[in-house]
């Protein structure tokens, strides 16, 4: 009997280490394509804006 539960608990780990890859590649996907998307819209949008250098105050201003 004893074989038979050591067998049983190694399939068992095995099953929880797939589970857990297999959720762990999914997560990074969704992240990865949440992060493509935001820079894909950032850059579509034109919301970089650049600030320049006020001569008179020293201040950094849009434009």
């Amino acid at each position: 009997m004893p074989p038979f539960v050591a067998f049983a608990g190694v399939l068992g780990g095995l099953a929880v280490v797939r589970w857990a890859y297999k959720t762990a590649v999914k997560i990074n996907q969704e992240l990865e394509e949440m992060r493509l998307s935001r820079v894909a819209e950032t850059a579509h949008a034109g919301d970089i804006q650049t600030l320049k250098r006020d001569p008179v105050t020293g201040a950094y201003r849009p434009g």
